[in-house]
């Protein structure tokens, strides 16, 4: 809906009601139709890769390559997973009954949960809008997609592309800022799928709550490195590096927010991390072309709020150079940043890394559990024991061992996360599953009516009662014969 035409509460019920109507006519229930809106989904993808890249270097500046792998790439993969599994995903699955049922058959059958909302985010504004669309469309659900306004050029081309190639009787988009994002809030949604930051995510959680509608948020948090001296230190910082600034220049949810290491690695891990990343990005940072740019002056104002904090303005040890005009922060490096610092009490979400320094790596632990529980941890050992003792102590939507943000790519992982960095999952089956309901079903015949379940009730029918629900088939026969 991008056609001048106001968005308000009216026209968002009006919405819902359209898209109830072709979801009661049962039209996206059917193999048939999800089959040709995600092969539809796919195409689209194809047709505009190009259209793709420009509006995401016009919203981001944001590197082609980065565009073609992180945002292009992944949601073909997510087509073709679920276009290949579908009719998998789609088969009720049988299951064992017990003896308190006997004789009786049962089964889980998946259901679309109906009318779902997708609220997506600026930074991979076209993966995080489509890659949830997938899901809700894979499961049967008619969906209305709201992508960020502060990424303009590709809420434009989503809204375009959607109404030119999808069934616009069960997938719609809405452009729009606050003003329209309230008026579909104000709605009632089967359910709420929410990409961003804690406080949005809390006015979402409010409004579902006044309709009792399940939502999924997909948050953030300070994303922890715990690296070790036994490694491949050129190996892991180039990981690091393409984590945090290959990643749309530290401005992802699964960005590196800082780094643990000792104070006698420190030094080496920091003259390490300046060798690349004037590999990577030249002796002049802030002209590169494989770097992103910050995304608005806002953002930009909040990055140099937390370089200018009297507690880290002196700690920079590589880059930290601005350019306002262009909205462009290099790649900075902060050694021995105090914890109580503002920089280390939000997520950083931008190309700024503090290093934080302990005596010994098992301390590193302390530190990442007396925070909010991140999105994701990582951490670079090769040894045993300190990657069981991080797998098991470290809580956090999810854990990658010698590298940093692949998992993303792991359709079989559930991705999502725990606390204040989310509530449910998403990717693969899990994306389905995110926008189904698992509908318990029974089945009788009219054979077998025991009647221990009707009145009078007798000592006979109580021992009988007793030996279904805690003995075994000798304690049932001993009760119908009346032994002791």
């Amino acid at each position: 809906m991008s056609d001048g035409i106001v968005f308000d509460a009216e026209a968002g019920s009006s919405l819902v009601n359209e898209l109830r109507l072709t979801f009661a006519s049962g039209k996206t229930r059917t193999y048939a139709w999800r089959v040709s809106q995600l092969t539809t989904l796919s195409n689209l993808i194809d047709d505009h890769e190009q259209q793709i890249i420009e509006a995401l270097r016009s919203d981001l500046a944001k590197p082609p390559l980065e565009t073609v792998a992180y945002e292009i790439a992944m949601l073909k993969n997510s087509c073709n997973v679920a276009l290949k599994e579908l009719k998998h995903w789609m088969t009720s699955e049988k299951v064992k009954t017990s003896i308190a049922t006997f004789p009786s058959s049962a089964e889980i059958v998946t259901e679309p949960l109906g009318v779902v909302l997708v609220i997506s985010a600026w930074n991979y504004p076209f993966l995080l809008s489509l890659d949830p669309v997938i899901g809700a469309i894979a499961a049967g659900n008619a969906v209305v997609l709201k992508p960020s306004e502060i990424s303009p050029a590709t809420s434009s081309l989503l809204a375009k592309l959607l109404w030119d190639y999808m069934d616009n009787s069960s997938v719609r988009v809405v452009e729009g800022a606050v003003d329209e994002t309230s008026a579909l809030l104000q709605q009632k949604w089967d359910k709420i799928f929410y990409t961003g930051n804690g406080r949005v995510a809390r006015v979402v959680m409010a409004a579902a709550a006044k309709h009792l509608t399940p939502v999924v948020l997909e948050l953030g948090g300070k994303s922890p490195v715990v690296v070790d001296s036994n490694i491949n230190l050129e190996v892991a910082i180039r990981r690091i590096i393409a984590g945090k600034w290959g990643s749309n220049n530290g401005q992802a949810c699964i960005s590196p927010d800082y780094i643990i290491t000792t104070k006698e690695y420190a030094p080496k891990l920091v003259d390490a991390l300046k060798a690349e990343l004037e590999k990577f990005y030249g002796k002049n940072p802030l002209d590169s072309q494989d770097l992103s740019r910050i995304v608005n002056s806002n953002h930009f104002a909040r990055l140099t709020k937390l370089l200018d904090d009297d507690k880290v303005s002196g700690k920079i040890v590589y880059g930290g150079e601005k350019d306002e005009s262009k909205l462009r922060i290099a790649p900075t490096v902060l050694l021995d940043i105090p914890r109580d610092s503002l920089i280390m009490s939000e997520e950083i979400f931008g190309p700024l890394l503090p290093i934080i320094t302990v005596d010994k790596l098992e301390e590193s632990f302390d530190v990442i559990n007396s925070g909010p529980k991140p999105l994701a941890a990582y951490v670079f050992t090769n040894n045993k024991a300190l990657k069981e003792q991080f797998v098991t102590t470290v809580s956090a939507g999810g854990l990658v061992v010698n590298d940093t943000a692949i998992h993303l790519a792991v359709h079989t992982l559930p991705f999502g996360g725990v606390g204040e960095s989310g509530v449910g999952a998403y990717h693969g089956k899990f994306s389905f599953d995110a926008f189904s309901h698992k509908k318990a079903v029974l089945y009788r015949g009219f054979m077998g009516d025991a009647s221990i379940r009707y009145p009078p009730y007798t000592n006979t029918k109580m021992r009988l009662l007793k030996a279904l629900i805690g003995g075994g088939i000798l304690d049932i026969i001993r009760s119908l014969f009346r032994w002791s």
